[in-house]
Parts: structure tokens; sequence; C-alpha cells
């Protein structure tokens, strides 16, 4: 008899039958608050009904159509929708399935167009499990180790994450980008170095937001050298931040945008946009695939931003993070070993640390087990696995999060 893997380790002990918005029922119709929504891909929740219409007709209609032999309206409307949304100057996109394939996309556009080999990435940052994306990811080594070696070319800078090395924003700012000219002047050459990438805020990493400064010191060196910037807003895209991008937040604008898991409320969907003069620099066929831009995934996607726009979910994420931060940090501050509550929008963690101020991961999982017991569903995350994250669905109710308060403090009662 077949089995799955061994490796895949499940973080909650629940086998969904059904879900709707923010809710999950399991087979035996208990009913759990999911504030994973599949790590943060359900933006609209789960089988919202104008995304269920829509992935129907169009299964009726043509499920695959392989986009480089015969183009589908699906893709068409999708790319003409996104024109709404995206940066100013991004005019152009590739479509593919996974965050992963999205993030080597860009990499080998980057490249290609700058006719450099290296990349600097940031530390803490997670691009994905693919040898180029894993070579880039340095969230945590299981996501890097045991099948070495792995892809020359990429530097890692430090991100400026103040709960790590102990200092204010504007000292782990200044940091970082002394840090980043350290490696251009003695890692990687400006000439050699085709692209910075790094992620708005940091997922796997620990929910750790970068600051306006720090992306501006990226923005500024990048145009003085010839640097692209690449932001990768496969998680902190698509409203998870209380805005659109995560980007917004901090008024700097990328030359190559990297987005996935929100976009299609579940379907697989990715995309990298950029200049058409930029995209244009790609080599023939550098870009292509089976299953990319499937047509039933675009359909959903394009129901997803109506849905979007008809229900205000990015005002939502915006409004319902300020009330999930605020129930969160007064939980916190009734335990001495939550240490810090941190995020933008319904992109939130709260960090586990011992008495001397190691992290804790041991804590953290026992806390985000108690919560799943008292059917609150929550991830962890962090080099240590010391934060518990929380990113429900951007159709989350007030009532929902405040339920989540709730049972969250009682979690945390059962562990500490």
């Amino acid at each position: 008899m077949a089995h799955l893997s061994p490796l895949l380790k499940q973080a909650t002990p629940v086998i969904a039958d059904r879900g709707e918005g923010a809710i999950l029922w399991d087979e035996q119709g208990e009913r759990y608050l999911d504030f994973t929504a599949g790590i943060g891909v359900t933006s609209t929740g789960h089988a919202h009904p104008d995304v269920v219409a829509a992935a129907q007709e169009q299964v009726a209609k043509v499920i695959h159509a392989q986009y480089t032999t015969v183009m589908h309206r699906p893709l068409l409307d999708l790319v003409e929708r996104m024109s709404e949304v995206l940066p100013a100057g991004l005019d152009s996109m590739f479509f593919v399935n996974s965050g992963s394939e999205a993030v080597e996309a860009a990499l080998r556009l980057a490249r290609q167009a700058t006719g450099r080999p290296n990349v600097i990435t940031f530390h803490g940052g997670f691009h994905g499990r693919t040898v180029a994306a894993a070579s880039m990811t340095t969230s945590g080594t299981k996501f890097r180790s045991g099948f070495a070696p792995l892809m020359p070319g990429v530097a890692v800078s430090p991100f400026p994450n103040p709960t790590h090395y102990g200092w204010s924003q504007e000292e782990a700012t200044a940091f970082a980008l002394r840090e980043l000219d350290y490696q251009l002047q003695t890692v990687s050459s400006p000439q050699d170095t085709a692209a910075f990438l790094v992620e708005p805020v940091l997922g796997e990493g620990g929910y750790v937001p970068a600051s306006a400064e720090f992306l501006a010191g990226l923005r500024e060196r990048a145009d003085r050298h010839g640097i692209l910037l690449v932001l990768d807003e496969v998680q902190t895209g698509w409203g998870r931040t209380g805005r659109f991008w995560g980007h917004e937040h901090f008024g700097v604008a990328p030359d190559v945008l990297i987005t996935a898991k929100g976009i299609a409320s579940g379907f697989p969907l990715s995309g990298i946009a950029a200049s058409e003069e930029l995209m244009s620099r790609a080599w023939p066929g550098s870009q292509g695939g089976t299953y990319g831009a499937n047509a039933v995934a675009c359909a959903a996607a394009l129901a997803t931003l109506d849905v979007m726009r008809r229900e205000d979910l990015v005002g939502n994420a915006a409004a319902r993070g300020e009330q999930l931060r605020g129930r969160l940090q007064a939980v916190a501050d009734g335990h001495t070993a939550i240490t810090d509550v941190r995020g933008l929008g319904l992109m939130l963690g709260a960090e586990f640390r011992t008495a001397d101020g190691t992290p804790d991961g041991e804590t953290a999982a026992r806390a985000q087990q108690a919560a799943a017991r008292h059917g609150l569903l929550l991830l962890t995350c962090g080099a240590w696995s010391q934060v518990v994250r929380f990113i429900p669905a951007l159709v989350v109710t007030e009532d929902q999060v405040d339920e989540a308060g709730d049972l969250w403090g009682k979690a945390l009662a059962d562990v500490l």
C-alpha cells in the first residue's frame, strides 16, 4: 500500500473536509478557525462562491491550454486586469505555477538582462526549495542542506532585524546598509552583481518587516550601479500586509516583482512583472512551461481580483490586522515568554524567547499545538521556529479575530 512521504510532517492534526471563509471543518465535523490560509494562499477564504463559480465555469470550457501553443481568454484578461494593481512601469508579465518557479524566472531574467552572474540576497529570506531558489534562501538550513553543491553566484548580506541583533530599527538598518556596501566591495563587485533579491517582510525568516530607509538604500545602490531590485512578494502580495503590495508601505518601487500565493485563492499560479523593455532582454526560449498560466487558475485569479475590489479586502486586512495586533499584544503583555509581536496587516507573528533571550522554538511549538486543540490553526516560522504566525484569509471578520484572540489566550494558559 502506498503512503505519503514520512517527511511530510503535519503542523496540525486536521483532515480538512470543507471550508468557508476563515473556517475549516474536519471529517468529524469539528470546527476550526484557520489562521494559516494554506500558508497565506486562500486570500478570499475557503470556497468563496465567486471564485468557485469562476473555476466551475472555466472547467466546463477549457481546463488546460498550454500558453505557448494556444492562447486562452482568462490569461489575456488577467494580464489586462493586472495593470490595475501593478506598480507603475511594470507592464509585462510572465506566469508560472509556484513561488519557486517565479523566483527562478526572476533570477534568469536578471542575469540575462544585465549580463552579470551574481545576486545578493538578505539573511533570513525565503525564496523556495528548488536548487536556485534554495541557494538564495537563508531562513533555515532545512531548506538548503543535504543536496550540495548549491548554485554559485549568491552573496548573502544582513537584513535589518532589530530583534535578532538587539538593536533599534535605525541601528539595524544602518548596519545592514554598511554591510551591503562591504559585500559590494569585497565579495560581489557591482559590475558582477545582477540583482538584489529581498522580501519586504521576511516570511519564513520570522515575519520581520524591512524599513523604508533600508529599501531606499537598496534602491539608491541599485540605481547607482545598474543593479536590478527584485522584490519577492510571494507572501506579502495581494493585500496580505494591508496594502496590495508589501513594498507600498516603504515607498520603494522594484524593477522586478515576484508574486504567487494569494493571487488565485488556492489555485496554483505565480508570476513575475517587469517593464516590457527589461523583460524583452531575456533570451529567446528562456520563458515557458507546460502548466504555467493554467486557464482555471487564471479564471480564479480574475475572480479573486473582483472579490478583493468589491469587498475591500485590502482595507479589511489593514483594519483586522490592527485589531489582531492589539489582541496579540494584550496576550503577550501577560507572558514574558513572548518578547515581540510584529508584522504588517494580516501577516503577524509572536516571538518566543527564554529568560536569557535565547529563541525558544520548543515553547512556540507547544503554544501552536495547544492552539490547534482549542480550535485555532496556526503555524510557526523563524530560524529556530520560535515565531508563531497568524495569517488568516483576508475575509476574516471582526468577531473571528476576537475569537482567535480568546483562543490564543487559552492556548498560552495551557503551556505557560
